[in-house]
């Protein structure tokens, strides 16, 4: 791929991805599921394991914001060298009385696969 290709490219996963956190931020499930391939490998975070497709991620997500308020922005977006994308978040998370959980910042590696998101893995820390 030459370079314009590979720049054109990245500038519209970075839109993909944060069209997706948007989403996610607003709770609003179908448009971040837009985002997802359907065969989705997504991480439960909360839990633990790994959520398969569409309605696994949907369920995960409807039972975490019962629990949880969660926000993330990414504030920075890199290109890995084996293609991923490495999304530097800031993650804060309120309990639903509004009592702070977590305020840090976490990293998002993510697939891109046929202008969709294939996988998401969770970083605790830069590695």
């Amino acid at each position: 791929m030459q370079p314009d290709e590979t720049n054109k490219t990245f500038e519209k996963e970075k839109t993909l991805l944060q069209a997706a956190y948007n989403s996610f931020n607003k709770r609003d499930i179908d448009a971040a599921l837009a985002n997802m391939h359907a065969d989705v490998e997504w991480p439960n975070g909360m839990e633990g394991g790994i959520e398969y497709g569409h309605e696994a991620v949907r369920k995960y997500w409807t039972r975490q914001w019962t629990i949880i308020d969660p926000h993330v922005d990414p504030i920075n977006f890199a290109k890995e060298e084996d293609g991923r994308i490495n999304v530097t978040v800031h993650q804060v998370v309120h309990d639903k009385e509004g009592k702070l959980l977590i305020d840090q910042i976490v990293y998002h590696l993510y697939t891109i696969e046929n202008d969709l998101i294939r996988t998401m893995e969770i970083k605790a820390s830069e590695q």
